[in-house]
């Protein structure tokens, strides 16, 4: 054999021998991550029922110290809370002293602090649970239950980008007339034998107060995030117009992913991941109300994209809107991780583990039955859509690997 033929089958073998150890690589690596996804996966089925203990054993810290703590960059709370039903605990039972209308917004809540200076955010309820919201799919009034409801999903989902939300009963009379302020006791009223408020917000009117039974209200509280974490506000890419009749460009145009893309911090970095998990998020939730969202201040895209405000949600388990799932079908990606996650919640897991992680809370049951079967349904909605992308692009351009190291050190 030639001088020149030994080099070019040498160099033949050389790629082929490259070839060969990079698959070979990747699909070590694919398969370790997939392991590791399954694990995490039945660790979190391990720990979904949290007992609401108020005992803290193995520190002098108080719970809100605990929760302050837990939070960084990508995460509100870490994997393993072994502290969180003594957190959960003291924001439904520790005393309320003090109760101001809520921050600026759009629906009725209340600002209380309770005892130890930990913020919360009251949301009272307004319906039944068995009561459908009609209309378009962001309309009526906010629902307390859906905070509790989402939280647990954020869990199940294994995002951690949630805040803490845990149901509570308080007593509008002895409770929070007592240390209100002049501002919200000026909303306080009486209809028949019920206490009733009507807060300052946007929409709040004298005309639609939300009403105790008697003088005990039920509500949800959300942990205010620490101070030490101010957030940024940005106009969510996918947002609607809410106008009749006006389009925004994402609902007629199917290349517009494409420009999403290229402007800041959907360019690069994880945040247009974290706007796909939160469509998924918000699909199965039925939320199609998320035209803002926030973020960490000045992180420049890194930090998560953080799910508040999620009370727009359950308000009719016979509507999907598919709609809310653009981001997933026009951009045709999704984490891994995520992926994952979803095919192992399918056959009727999904329904399972959120009524197993909903059980402890003090006003369970949180949901009806019709909400727990529209998830397993939706959530067959999403893996069809990753599917058909996976079908027209391969799945090495739809499942995208983004795993971040994350600390609590």
């Amino acid at each position: 054999m030639k001088l020149k033929q030994r080099v070019v089958l040498l160099a033949i073998l050389l790629v082929i021998f490259i070839f060969t150890k990079v698959f070979l690589i990747d699909n070590l690596d694919t398969s370790a991550a997939n392991r590791e996804d399954q694990r995490a996966f039945h660790r979190m089925m391990a720990s979904l029922h949290v007992e609401l203990d108020p005992r803290l054993d193995h520190t002098l810290q108080s719970p809100w110290e605990i929760a302050a703590q837990w939070v960084v960059p990508r995460e509100v709370y870490p994997e393993e809370t072994p502290e969180l039903g003594a957190v959960m605990h003291a924001m439904t039972t520790k005393k309320i002293i003090k109760a101001d209308v809520g921050y600026k917004g759009t629906q009725l809540k209340a600002l209380l602090i309770l005892e130890g200076g930990q913020k919360v955010v009251f949301k009272p309820k307004r319906y039944a649970r068995d009561y459908v919201v009609e209309g378009e799919p962001y309309a009526g009034y906010d629902r307390h239950n859906a905070e509790v409801a989402a939280f647990h999903l954020d869990r199940i989902l294994g995002f951690r980008r949630a805040p803490l939300v845990v149901g509570r009963f308080v007593n509008l009379r002895t409770e929070i007339k007592p240390v209100a302020t002049e501002q919200l006791l000026g909303t306080f009223m009486t209809v028949g034998n019920n206490t009733c408020f009507y807060g300052k917000c946007y929409y709040c009117r004298e005309t639609e107060p939300a009403c105790a039974d008697g003088d005990i209200m039920e509500g949800s509280v959300t942990l205010w995030l620490p101070d030490v974490w101010p957030l940024q506000k940005h106009r969510h890419p996918w947002g609607r117009t809410y106008r009749e009749g006006k389009l925004a460009r994402w609902e007629y145009d199917e290349s517009y992913c494409d420009a999403v893309k290229k402007t800041s911090p959907y360019d690069s970095g994880p945040r247009l991941l974290d706007i796909i998990d939160t469509a998924i998020f918000d699909y199965l939730i039925g939320n199609a109300d998320r035209h803002h969202y926030e973020s960490f201040q000045d992180d420049e895209g890194a930090s998560m994209l953080i799910l508040l405000d999620n009370a727009k949600s359950f308000g009719n388990p016979a509507l999907e809107e598919r709609s809310i799932l653009a981001p997933l079908y026009q951009c045709c990606i999704i984490r891994v991780s995520t992926w994952n996650r979803l095919n192992y919640l399918k056959n009727g897991v999904l329904k399972s583990a959120l009524k197993t992680a909903m059980s402890h809370d003090p006003i369970s049951p949180v949901l009806s039955d019709p909400h727990l079967d529209a998830l397993d349904q939706r959530l067959l909605s999403i893996l069809a859509t990753v599917k058909q992308c996976t079908d027209q692009f391969g799945p090495d351009v739809v499942l995208v690997e983004d795993r971040m190291t994350l600390s609590h050190l």
